[in-house]
């Protein structure tokens, strides 16, 4: 995986990212979900890096970055401050500028990062997700059902902690492998450094506190935007899995045409986990929008 890349990481915000960079040209960060790391992009990284410095972080709480220790509002963990990480880490690599792709709890932190450092971000692409505010008040019953785990990992420390930590692997297995495609998307590479990652100390806690954010303090940073009628301005790409909850549940390119002014997106033929379901499907999409 990653051929030709470097892994290495980076003192910002306060905590140590680590990441993968390769390629050459414009700046282009990519930003993982859970309960993964960076490695989800191992299918589309190369391809990438023929037209951009590619920047593959792992998210503070995730893969071998940081994990902050918890606090009462959840503040460590805010969309805010693993924006905050992103944005010093591409200027620490040289990136005053550059563009975004991101999956699933990445693409809310890419969401918060351009609305916060709009200078900073030159085009995005978000994967599977609707606007965090959206979801949560939208919730029904087949939503609740197939995102059981938003709600489980929000409850009061440490009983999630305490499950997740017993076994890990069952954890891992149950929410990926739940989704339309089963486990089929993630070769044994992939799948090992997702285990080895998420059984690391602390991971089980700063998974909780990052959804535990998004149910809090990530909320009111929204309503405070929403309420100054504060957008997204730059372009924006939204794709969508057909086979996935976020399509069947919600209207995505509606609900990111709520809060963005010039967006487009489809649905791509797959579930959850565009990036290792359809890759080729992913860059066709991506890479001339990108570009």
């Amino acid at each position: 995986m990653f051929a030709g890349f470097v892994k290495d990481q980076r003192h910002v915000n306060g905590v140590d990212i680590t990441y993968r960079l390769g390629g050459s040209g414009p700046g282009l960060l990519l930003l993982h979900g859970h309960p993964q790391t960076h490695v989800i992009w191992h299918k589309v990284a190369e391809q990438l890096a023929a037209h951009f410095t590619v920047v593959a972080a792992d998210l503070r709480g995730y893969g071998d970055s940081s994990r902050p220790p918890a606090d009462e509002r959840h503040a460590h963990y805010s969309k805010r401050e693993m924006a905050r990480d992103g944005v010093e880490l591409m200027k620490a690599l040289g990136f005053t500028q550059f563009s975004i792709l991101a999956h699933d709890r990445g693409a809310r932190v890419a969401h918060r990062l351009a609305l916060d450092h709009p200078d900073a971000v030159q085009r995005m692409v978000l994967l599977d997700i609707a606007p965090t505010l959206a979801m949560y008040s939208q919730t029904n019953e087949a939503f609740a059902r197939a995102y059981w785990h938003w709600f489980f990992l929000i409850r009061p420390a440490p009983l999630p902690e305490t499950l997740i930590e017993a076994d890990p692997e069952a954890y891992l297995r149950s929410v990926m492998g739940s989704r339309s495609a089963g486990l089929k998307p993630f070769t044994d590479e992939a799948f090992a450094e997702y285990l080895r990652c998420l059984s690391l100390p602390g991971s089980a806690r700063g998974i909780c506190e990052d959804y535990r954010a998004s149910a809090d303090i990530d909320l009111e940073h929204d309503r405070v935007d929403l309420a100054a009628d504060h957008h997204l301005s730059l372009p924006l790409l939204v794709l969508w899995g057909a086979e996935g909850t976020v399509g069947r549940c919600f209207d995505p390119l509606r609900e990111w045409q709520q809060v963005a002014t010039d967006v487009r997106g489809k649905s791509l033929p797959a579930g959850h986990y565009l990036a290792e379901e359809v890759p080729e499907l992913l860059l066709a999409e991506a890479l001339p929008f990108l570009r």
